[in-house]
């Protein structure tokens, strides 16, 4: 039974290890966005919606950062931050 919580603690640290990559991928990509003057909120949403990675601009690296990780992913993060401040 020991091992099965040992199993369960890392299991959850990796859970936050990529839960905190998910956040800095969308600050990165939020912040060049921003410099290119482009509203983040609406070219996320289109990235997340159609997957098409031309609503992220090149500027910074931007395009290739947010497909380290799939869009499931920064969808349940982005739900995941809205219902714990709630």
């Amino acid at each position: 039974m020991g091992e099965r919580m040992d199993e369960t603690r890392v299991i959850q640290k990796i859970e936050t290890d990529r839960r905190q990559q998910v956040r800095e991928v969308l600050q990165q990509v939020s912040a060049a966005l921003k410099e290119k003057g482009y509203n983040p909120t609406f070219h996320i949403t289109g990235y997340l919606l159609s997957g098409d990675p031309a609503y992220i601009t090149y500027h910074q690296n931007a395009r290739n950062i947010i497909r380290r990780v799939e869009r499931d992913e920064i969808l349940e993060e982005l739900i995941n931050s809205y219902l714990e401040r709630r």
